[in-house]
C-alpha cells in the first residue's frame, strides 16, 4: 500500500542498532520495557533476545519490576531482610494479597513502571535495590559476552534501564562503555539511505 519500488522490512533491533553505534564495531544492550542484544562487527550484524516478557527480556525493566514485587514476597515470609525499599512496595501495594493481585494481571509495562522504585533506591544505597541491579547487569554482561564482546569493543546501554546496569558489570566492560550517537529511528534513516544507494541505478 505504501508508493515505494523499493522497500524492506525489518524489527526495530538492526534500526536500534546503527543509531546507536553508527557505522563503528561494538555491542548494543538494550533495556526497557523489554530487551534485546545487538552487535555489529565489520559489517557483520548479530541479533539476540527480544523474546518478550514470557520467554526472555531478561534485565529489562518489566524483570526487574516482577523480581522486586518477589523480593518483597520473599521478606513477608522471613527468608529475607527487609530494607526501606521492600517496605515501601508494601505500603504501595497496601500487603502481600494486593502484590499477588496485581502481579496476576499487570501487563510488562505496568511492571516497568516498578523499576524506577529499583533504581532510585540503589542511588541510596539500599541492599535490596542494589541485589536486583546485580542481578540484572549480570544477565545482562553474560548476554554481552556470548554475542560477541571482547575487551575494548564499545558497549552501548541504552533503553530506560540499561544504563542504571553500568556500576554493576564487570570491570572490563565498564572501561568499554560508550555513549549512543544517536536515536532509533535516525538509524532507520541510515539503513533506508544505505537502502537507496544500493538500489540506485
Amino acid at each position: 500500500a505504501l508508493p515505494f519500488v523499493t522497500a524492506r522490512y525489518a524489527d526495530d533491533r538492526p534500526a536500534a542498532l546503527r543509531g546507536a553505534l553508527g557505522s563503528q564495531s561494538g555491542i548494543v544492550a538494550h533495556c526497557g520495557t523489554g530487551s534485546f542484544l545487538a552487535a555489529q562487527y565489520e559489517g557483520d550484524i548479530r541479533l539476540a533476545g527480544g523474546w518478550g516478557p514470557v520467554l526472555g527480556d531478561e534485565g529489562s525493566a518489566q524483570v526487574v519490576g516482577r523480581r522486586l514485587l518477589w523480593l518483597t514476597l520473599q521478606c513477608v515470609d522471613g527468608f529475607r531482610s527487609p530494607t526501606e525499599l521492600t517496605n515501601a512496595v508494601l505500603s504501595k501495594f497496601g500487603g502481600a494479597p494486593e502484590i499477588v493481585s496485581f502481579a496476576a494481571s499487570a501487563n510488562p509495562h505496568e511492571m516497568g513502571a516498578l523499576a524506577p522504585m529499583v533504581t532510585d533506591a540503589a542511588a541510596d544505597d539500599d541492599p535490596s535495590a542494589q541485589f536486583l541491579l546485580k542481578e540484572a547487569a549480570t544477565l545482562v554482561a553474560h548476554g554481552i559476552r556470548q554475542i560477541g564482546w571482547k575487551p575494548g569493543l564499545a558497549i552501548c546501554l541504552t533503553g530506560g534501564i540499561a544504563p542504571f546496569y553500568g556500576p554493576y558489570l564487570p570491570d572490563d566492560m565498564q572501561a568499554d562503555i560508550r555513549p549512543h550517537e544517536a536515536d532509533p529511528i535516525d538509524g532507520a534513516l541510515a539503513l533506508a539511505a544505505d537502502l537507496a544507494r544500493e538500489s540506485a541505478p
